[in-house]
């Protein structure tokens, strides 16, 4: 029995649908998957991120640990402290030299020297600073900070959102990422005259660390106090 023209042509129409409907789904799905591929992105670099500023605290525990145990064990004043090690500027001198004032040598505070976490700052190593009072800490004297310079706004803005500060704390003087001529070492130790960031840009005070914004140059150096005087 021959068949109707008429059941061909549903039968064609229902086919091309189809195809349209399939050409639809296909296309709403690729659109899911972009979606998805760039949220996963997003979470990735802050959960980098969230991995950097836990290596940083870390870090900086160890190093102010490595403080207590040479004093507890060393008869030495505050400006004995030494920051030597190979991977380290050679202005922080020599790390075989009085190994028991020095923060990285076993026979000291047996700190372990470790670079900067990749990709949160321009790749310039720690530094260690006796010349800024942090706003709310200690006394006006001068503290013992640890520095990680040139980070990036991004990652600045991250690590004072998890510290709680609700603005951008702001350093207008001689900038807490004082150079090599600031390093702490044999010739430099605390200033008398230390710099002294803009108190009213910290909402946390005592502020023991924060990134501040060198309002000079626009640079952002994470900042903490290892030793409070």
């Amino acid at each position: 029995m021959p068949i109707s023209p008429s059941i061909h042509h549903k039968e064609s129409g229902n086919v091309l649908f189809m195809i349209l409907i399939a050409i639809v789904l296909t296309g709403l799905l690729t659109v899911a998957l972009q979606n998805t591929s760039q949220t996963g992105n997003e979470n990735i670099d802050r959960e980098t991120m969230m991995i950097r500023a836990s290596q940083i605290r870390q870090h900086l525990s160890e190093i102010e640990n490595a403080i207590q145990y040479i004093f507890q064990n060393n008869l030495i004043s505050e400006s004995d402290l030494r920051f030597a090690h190979p991977e380290a500027p050679t202005d922080y001198g020599t790390i075989t030299d009085t190994p028991e004032q020095q923060i990285f040598n076993r026979q000291g505070g047996a700190a372990t020297y470790r670079l900067p976490p990749s990709g949160v700052n321009d790749g310039s190593n720690w530094e260690f600073y006796g010349g800024t009072a942090m706003p709310g800490v200690g006394s006006d004297r001068a503290d013992l900070v640890a520095v990680l310079p040139n980070v990036t706004q991004e990652f600045c803005e991250f690590l004072n959102e998890q510290l709680g500060y609700t603005a951008q704390p702001q350093d207008p003087g001689t900038c807490v990422n004082e150079g090599a001529g600031g390093r702490f070492d044999a010739g430099t130790q605390f200033s008398a005259s230390p710099n002294v960031p803009d108190d009213a840009t910290f909402s946390i005070t005592p502020a023991l660390k924060a990134c501040i914004e060198c309002t000079a140059d626009g640079s952002y150096h994470y900042v903490q106090v290892i030793m409070s005087r």
